[in-house]
């Protein structure tokens, strides 16, 4: 029985858009990891901007161009055991019969549940890279190849947090995908996807890029990173895993994931650039798993209204909003405050740039990390560690209060009862509730948020608080907020 793996993304733009992980199935979480060193997987070529990239070509067609990059691509099908349904005893397909009981008998057998997605072939010993939701939980992979092969294929290993996973086939001389480098792509190239999509077999779509560095939540409850290429090349149910190829029929991305109202194609697809694929698929081949970066801080965006209290030229930089004791950003001197501007000497735009930039580079490696403090320039050298295992944490809501303070919102003392309810150490006061109309809650404050300074003044309850919003002689106010999500500026325009 085929089934389809369906999120749904809501927020200010796509309310009730659907978000299809672009596969038949997804199963639990899969844990197996096959190792192996025998990889001969190639290296990105130079990032070099070239108008043949993107062109139409001249005679016509794409055919030349398919005959030679579809070869590389498979359709990865999977299995998976989950139990019989509960209502079978001695009975089978008759669940609930009168006079039996809703519970599943000793001889019941398993139920097997398949899917199939896509992959492409990047190096010739067998090295097929395909997503992390294609075979997530499967006990069996195959893979069928375009000249009708089939392969049992081993989990070499996968990675949550960018959606893609390795699969080995023992097979040798194998067509392989020529990679591009997808920071060279551009809004408006031209592209076509290659997969398998609803498991009619190998097809081919054309469109073009209509954004890059894409970030929609998509990995959140991974707590991933995106950095989606956008395209309206058709992409459906089947297609995840599959090659995003230019013009030049070379690999720039894996397509991952589609926004639509119908459950199909509405023009909007996302793809895994391979500049951020191909760091993630030789570490899962040199080692299994998956070695990042950390600087132990807490950031967001330069928004116009920190720009201006923080005295940053412009909008560009990440700004730090709390810094872990003992990481590498406390070692290296990083307070709360500081506005990242650059790492290595390469601009940082914003958040989401920082994160990847830092991810993508080997722990133990030093940085130099140029900063913004006080508006005065700053550099300091910084040596990452391996990014710490993640543990989720329950969100709570803080108990109401009627102790006033700024217009429309409502805090109180941060009692150690509500402390523990919210997994909460340190000091500040509690918002307990925000006008939906207030300037607080258009700027981002919550109720269960802890405010911990008002304008780089720490504030330990409401006498503080309300002492430190009366020293406020600008009608702005710059919050040091911290919530479950980690810690934050906020700034409300009097």
């Amino acid at each position: 029985m085929m089934s389809e793996v369906k999120k749904t993304v809501f927020g200010r733009v796509f309310l009730s858009v659907l978000l299809i992980l672009t596969v038949m199935i997804g199963v639990g979480a899969f844990v197996s990891v096959e190792n192996s060193h025998a990889s001969a997987i190639p290296d990105l070529p130079p990032a070099e901007r070239d108008a043949g990239a993107s062109a139409l070509p001249a005679s016509g067609t794409f055919a030349p161009l398919v005959k030679q990059a579809a070869p590389a691509v498979v359709s990865v099908q999977v299995e998976k055991e989950v139990p019989a349904p509960e209502g079978v005893r001695g009975f089978p397909g008759f669940p609930g019969f009168p006079g039996f009981p809703d519970s599943r008998d000793e001889d019941s057998q398993p139920e097997k549940r398949r899917g199939a997605g896509s992959g492409v072939i990047v190096s010739s010993d067998g090295y097929i890279v395909t997503n992390h939701h294609v075979i997530d939980g499967a006990d069996k992979v195959k893979v069928l190849m375009s000249d009708d092969r089939t392969f049992e294929a081993k989990v070499v290993g996968t990675d949550e947090k960018t959606d893609i996973a390795v699969i080995k086939v023992d097979a040798t001389n194998l067509p392989v995908m020529k990679f591009g480098n997808s920071s060279s792509v551009e809004v408006g190239d031209i592209v076509l996807a290659i997969g398998n999509p609803f498991g009619l077999g190998q097809t081919v779509t054309m469109g073009i890029v209509g954004a890059t560095s894409r970030e929609f939540g998509i990995m959140a409850q991974q707590r991933g990173y995106e950095d989606f290429i956008q395209t309206d090349a058709a992409i459906n149910p089947g297609n995840s895993g599959g090659a995003l190829v230019n013009t030049r029929g070379e690999l720039i991305g894996f397509n991952s994931a589609i926004i639509s109202r119908s459950g199909g194609n509405d023009g909007v697809g996302f793809a895994i650039p391979v500049n951020l694929a191909h760091n993630i698929m030789k570490q899962l081949v040199d080692d299994g798993r998956v070695s990042r970066g950390y600087m132990g801080v807490g950031i967001q965006d330069v928004t116009p209204e920190i720009s201006k209290t923080l005295k940053v030229p412009d909008a560009h930089g990440a700004v730090i909003a709390s810094v872990e004791k003992g990481s590498p950003a406390d070692n290296a001197g990083l307070k709360p405050y500081d506005v990242v501007r650059s790492l290595n000497g390469k601009a940082i735009r914003d958040r989401r740039q920082l994160s990847l930039e830092v991810a993508s580079t080997p722990p133990g490696q030093e940085m130099q990390v140029a900063i913004l403090r006080d508006g005065q320039p700053k550099t300091l050298s910084l040596t990452l560690t391996e990014f710490p295992e993640e543990d989720g944490q329950p969100a709570h809501d803080a108990p109401g209060a009627d102790a006033g303070a700024l217009s429309g919102v409502t805090v109180d003392n941060l009692t150690p009862e509500v402390a523990r309810q919210l997994n909460f150490q340190g000091s500040g006061v509690v918002v307990t509730q925000v006008a939906p109309n207030s300037a607080a809650a258009e700027a981002g404050l919550r109720r269960g948020d802890v405010i911990q300074e008002v304008n780089r003044q720490e504030v330990t309850n409401l006498t503080g608080f309300r002492e430190a919003l009366k020293a406020a002689d600008d009608g702005s106010v710059l919050l040091l907020v911290t919530s479950q999500g980690g810690s934050r500026f906020v700034v409300i325009e009097g």
